[in-house]
């Protein structure tokens, strides 16, 4: 990905918005839904109501204890604005609905300048941790976490890529009960949930809208980058656990989601999805959110390489999951991104030829087009790809033992690749796939169901 110099923008941005806003949240009872909507003022110029909508379930409980209830409503909105903030990046954030503690104000400003780390990199900004942000707050006292009457749920985020299909089959066959999570509804999120055997009735639903004027001031010159949508997914199951009762919220981040984007750098475009991110989430959740809730990742021992070779035993879920970014719109593989290309290598190991190109529609490691983002895959350049992609050691492990395992293919992507001796590279696969990293989840009983899958 090429930088764009915006940091002469960013100064002027922030000398003519002096201050971002986060005035006031609401929560609705409607007849068919819950709706959360939050209000935004930028340097009083410009204002925006984002609005969450949960569609109403039989599984779904009005919480009794109301502040509670408005409280993490209003922790969602302070992810919601980050967003809305980066348009000009103010260097006051002023938080109005609750007067934050000190700790709180150190948590949120880690989250934002971590989460904003490949935005930040992209636009070629430069500032700090201490320079970029001053968060003042106001209002009443933040609340403490509390307990919850608990059941023996547990929420599944689910995508539509093949981690969350993982996790959700895994323990669908271990018979453990599930809420399936999906926001924003797309048909590859709700076909693998049908598969699994969930109707949409059965799921947990958010359907999120931005506030057009956001698209409308990015058309028009105003910042843009990525933000840590991973963040909003964890306040979002945090009221997820506090409607259904569910003790366990089991994400399907791996232990590759960790290493950073750029080399040499903390930047990583999935640090909401990092180990760090989770152990500060839990800490958070437990001081100010649901004591009794707990949020960990179900796949965090395990690679991205180790969840490809269990996804390829579920056959009838490869005709529906989708991880492009691209196509996600018209449910498609679009087959010239890095996203599709590291799907395809982490899978090619385990997938006959016959088998990709059912999936895929094409080889694509015979599209020299992918030769520029191979190389970025493979640590040859000075950063991976800003997507969603495993650990440099992984790819290059695939492309030995694809290249062994299938040199009749056509692989022409592979063909500048010294291949190392076919013994030691099935010995370091086979090393690899049995690997358990330490151990996070905070029952027993999900590490026996991950260690018996990749075991087996």
């Amino acid at each position: 990905m090429n930088n764009v110099s915006n940091h002469s923008r960013f100064l002027q941005l922030r000398q003519e918005f002096s201050f971002f806003e986060y005035q006031s949240y609401s929560f609705r009872e409607e007849n068919e839904a819950y709706r959360l909507q939050f209000n935004f003022n930028l340097g009083n110029k410009f204002y925006f109501h984002p609005e969450t909508l949960i569609p109403k379930k039989s599984f779904l409980k009005l919480p009794q204890n109301v502040e509670q209830l408005n409280w993490l409503v209003f922790n969602i909105g302070m992810v919601e604005l980050i967003s809305y903030w980066k348009l000009a990046c103010p260097e006051k954030v002023i938080i109005k609905p609750y007067r934050l503690d000190e700790q709180q104000h150190q948590w949120w400003k880690k989250l934002y300048y971590n989460g904003l780390g490949e935005f930040f990199y992209v636009n070629d900004i430069k500032t700090t941790r201490d320079a970029f942000m001053q968060i003042e707050s106001e209002g009443d006292e933040p609340m403490t976490a509390v307990a919850t009457e608990t059941n023996q749920l547990t929420i599944v985020p689910v995508g539509g890529g093949k981690d969350s299909v993982v996790t959700l089959e895994l323990l669908r066959q271990a018979g453990k009960p599930i809420v399936p999570m999906i926001v924003n509804p797309r048909k590859a999120s709700l076909d693998t949930a049908k598969i699994a055997g969930f109707e949409p009735e059965q799921c947990l639903i958010f359907q999120r809208t931005l506030d057009p004027q956001l698209l409308k001031l990015n058309a028009e010159g105003f910042l843009n980058g990525h933000t840590p949508f991973s963040a909003l997914l964890a306040f979002l199951s945090a009221l997820g656990a506090l409607f259904t009762g569910a003790p366990w919220i089991a994400l399907s981040n791996e232990s590759s989601a960790s290493e950073s984007t750029v080399h040499n750098e903390e930047v990583n475009h999935q640090y909401s999805k990092s180990i760090e991110f989770e152990d500060d989430f839990i800490w958070y959740m437990q001081h100010y959110l649901l004591k009794n809730a707990h949020y960990f990742s179900f796949l965090r021992p395990v690679s991205e390489l180790q969840i490809a070779q269990i996804f390829s035993r579920f056959q009838p879920y490869h005709a529906a999951f989708r991880s492009c970014n691209a196509g996600s719109k018209t449910d498609s593989w679009c087959n010239n991104c890095p996203k599709c290309l590291f799907t395809y290598l982490m899978l090619s190991p385990f997938v006959k030829p016959t088998g990709l190109k059912a999936i895929f529609g094409e080889n694509l490691l015979q599209k020299n087009s992918l030769k520029s983002y191979l190389d970025e895959l493979r640590g040859k350049t000075a950063a991976k790809p800003f997507e969603c992609v495993g650990t440099v050691d992984e790819v290059e492990l695939s492309c030995q033992a694809t290249g062994h395992l299938f040199p009749d293919a056509g692989n022409t992507l592979l063909q500048d690749i010294t291949l190392q001796d076919f013994a030691i590279i099935r010995r370091d696969l086979s090393k690899h796939l049995q690997q358990f990293e330490t151990n996070r989840h905070p029952d027993e009983s999900f590490t026996k169901i991950l260690r018996d899958a990749i075991s087996n």
